[in-house]
């Protein structure tokens, strides 16, 4: 995506009137939504037409109203993996949810409809997603955690390490943890090089440590 361009986005969900509202949103921020679709074999169809920067798109459409915008999800980002996905639903779909989070969570969100109470705080999560960040609800995440066994890397963190690394599977920053947290940059800092030594990530990892910390905190 060139700086310059503004942000291009497909919007999938069967509710008219949700569908609606989201381009609006999104239209009135800047961002040319090129499509906006109510099933998910129109929005591979959209997909493979426009090639957007991002996917907006709901877990339950037609036919059956159960997975398959999660399904699509997980099929764009196999096809396509420079296209972000953020899931924006009203439900916890665990078994797909957890194949989307497995994978590289860069340019991946999912979040809950009725836990997004700031439309500006929205906007952020889905622009951090489109520039290759990820955005996942904490309420996902316990959700697809509380379906399995911890695993013995993961036992081996303390409470507020997890709560770390909770914070970071949502995509916050360093900063953004050190605020929600009340705690200073050093603290979490410090949190953070103990989760990577736990888990044993090691330096020569990079950048790469927070995403593999991130992915086994989701595969968990």
């Amino acid at each position: 995506m060139n700086d310059e361009s503004p942000l291009r986005a497909i919007v999938a969900d069967d509710s008219v009137l949700l569908r609606d509202g989201l381009v609006r949103l999104l239209t009135d921020s800047g961002i040319e939504v090129v499509s906006a679709v109510g099933d998910a074999g129109a929005l591979l169809d959209a997909v493979t037409e426009h090639e957007p920067d991002l996917c907006l798109i709901d877990v339950r459409m037609p036919p059956t109203h159960t997975d398959e915008g999660l399904r699509a999800a997980i099929e764009i980002r196999q096809r396509y993996p420079h296209i972000a996905v953020l899931v924006l639903s009203q439900y916890v779909e665990e078994r797909y949810a957890g194949d989307l989070l497995a994978g590289d969570v860069s340019g991946v969100g999912y979040l809950l409809k009725d836990r997004v109470i700031d439309v500006d705080d929205f906007l952020v999560s889905l622009r951090r997603v489109a520039a290759g960040g990820s955005a996942v609800d904490a309420e996902v995440v316990s959700q697809i955690l509380g379906r399995s066994r911890r695993t013995n890397e993961l036992d081996r963190l303390t409470p507020r390490e997890r709560e770390v690394l909770n914070l970071m599977a949502e995509g916050l920053s360093n900063a953004g943890i050190a605020e929600r947290l009340v705690v200073s940059n050093g603290a979490v800092e410090k949190h953070i090089s103990n989760v990577f030594t736990k888990l044993g990530l090691d330096i020569e990892d990079g950048n790469h440590r927070r995403v593999l910390a991130v992915l086994t905190f989701l595969r968990a």
